[in-house]
């Protein structure tokens, strides 16, 4: 019998329809992104040699068919739309359609095989729901206290009545997180772990859990850079430039960020980092990205060290 070919296919994903590209054939064929679409997709995909998938991610549309891709044991990865876009520029192409970036993942996918990754667990994707709504009614909440303070008296009654009711659903956010901690001893622990280090709060802990869960299973150059807190190098030839850190996870840093304030007050050992840093010239806010990456490193250590000497209760399912 003969082999199939082996094949690479692309993903463009949009709310109502996804894009699909296979290298070697030129036309691009459209799926509904529901359910009995997605089903189609994967059954036509299981027929297939199929060496790499790629998807783009696309605001959590993609999400449903990624998991149903996985869960049908296909070899597929959702990836960052700057890499894709940058490799699309690399290539030449610069105009952007659906099926475009369609055939452009496709190539992705064959030529940079990007490494898979497996599909956070309900749980994890349940705490990055509820870290996400939190986010949105924090943003929400910002947003209507600085429209307080212009807002003509004729509308602040209104403005007001509204922040009353985002502060009422911020505090129900926060005992729904609360009560699911409760039933989830694994992440209880957890968090408890890495609530014990000063500076470190109960939002930060979960924000890291959930965005960020190969926490405590990678070294910290890996962990630094999947935050985005390595110190990437910006040489050529004879010159040296200046280390700067770009990319990674936005919600990480972010979380990182605002704990990291605290700790170079309150946490001894950050705060004597930190200072240190400053008193030998570092500018105040590369000194602050410097603490951060320290304080991950020692949260990433916290997690792998008690895994070792007392594993923890699996996550479950």
């Amino acid at each position: 019998m003969q082999e199939k070919e082996s094949i690479a296919v692309g993903i463009d994903v949009a709310k109502e329809h996804v894009d699909v590209a296979i290298t070697g054939e030129s036309s691009v064929v459209r799926y509904s992104n529901h359910d009995d679409g997605i089903a189609k997709l994967v059954a036509v995909l299981r027929e297939r040699a199929v060496d790499r998938i790629v998807l783009e991610a696309s605001g959590g549309y993609q999400r449903a068919l990624l998991a149903a891709l996985l869960a049908a044991g296909l070899p597929a990865v959702a990836i960052n739309p700057r890499q894709a876009r940058d490799f699309a520029k690399a290539m030449g192409k610069l105009e952007k359609t659906d099926q475009v970036d369609a055939h452009v993942l496709a190539l992705f996918a064959q030529r940079i095989q990007p490494a898979l990754r497996p599909l956070p667990d309900e749980v994890t994707q349940e705490f990055q729901a509820f870290v996400a709504r939190r986010r949105q009614i924090m943003e929400m909440l910002v947003a209507e206290k600085n429209r307080l303070l212009q807002a003509p008296k004729s509308i602040q009654r209104s403005i007001r009545a509204h922040i009353d009711w985002l502060t009422k659903q911020l505090r129900d956010t926060d005992k729904d997180i609360d009560g699911r901690l409760r039933q989830c001893p694994a992440w209880d622990t957890r968090v408890e772990l890495l609530e014990a280090l000063k500076g470190v709060g109960r939002v930060t802990s979960i924000t890291l859990l959930s965005e960020l869960p190969e926490l405590g299973t990678l070294d910290r150059r890996k962990i630094a850079k999947l935050a985005g807190l390595a110190p990437l190098c910006h040489d050529s030839g004879t010159r040296r430039g200046q280390r700067v850190t770009w990319g990674g996870r936005a919600t990480v840093r972010a979380a990182l960020y605002m704990a990291t304030l605290v700790a170079t007050k309150h946490n001894p050992l950050i705060r004597a980092f930190y200072t240190r840093l400053v008193a030998r010239g570092k500018l105040k806010k590369v000194a602050l990205v410097a603490a951060m990456r320290k304080l991950l490193t020692i949260l990433n250590a916290v997690l792998r060290d008690h895994a070792r000497s007392s594993p923890l209760p699996p996550i479950p399912v």
